[in-house]
């Protein structure tokens, strides 16, 4: 028989959706204007371990939609995961969490953030594809610029 307590392991165990608001501070006066809305999106990634080997990692997306001063209205959801990671080198398990994770959880954001605005009235707002590569790399020069050690998972 064969040991397979090395054996690399890379699982999502569940992913569900952690966190969702909705809120129309204005409504229903807002909703008769005819000025095109201002849109802006923030996108945020957390991770942080649940037990040894197992990690929850969370994608959240803020739309804020604005005519003049006044918000339309704001979302506000987060994504989340439970992966099972075990037996991985330390130096390709931050890349793991901070670029395989969002990647299998973003497109379930992108469709909950549509279909909430949807639901409330307004046209869909359609979430970029998001390169998490390119946004994990840039967080480490910018953790490496800053003096910082190692990344963290939090």
């Amino acid at each position: 028989m064969s040991d397979d307590t090395q054996t690399p392991v890379f699982q999502i165990q569940r992913l569900y959706l952690k966190d969702m608001s909705l809120e129309q501070p204005n409504s229903p006066q807002i909703l008769l204007e005819q000025t095109q809305p201002q849109v802006d999106i923030n996108l945020g990634l957390a991770a942080e371990p649940v037990a040894e080997g197992v990690y929850e990692v969370s994608v959240t997306a803020t739309v804020t939609t604005k005519v003049a001063d006044k918000t339309l209205f704001l979302v506000e959801a987060k994504q989340a995961g439970i992966f099972e990671i075990r037996n991985i080198p330390e130096d390709q398990l931050q890349p793991i969490i901070g670029i395989a994770c969002p990647q299998i959880i973003y497109p379930y954001l992108r469709a909950v953030i549509s279909d909430i605005c949807t639901r409330a009235g307004f046209p869909p707002v359609l979430l970029a594809e998001v390169n998490f590569q390119a946004m994990f790399e840039a967080q480490q020069q910018q953790q490496a610029a800053n003096g910082a050690a190692t990344p963290s998972i939090n």
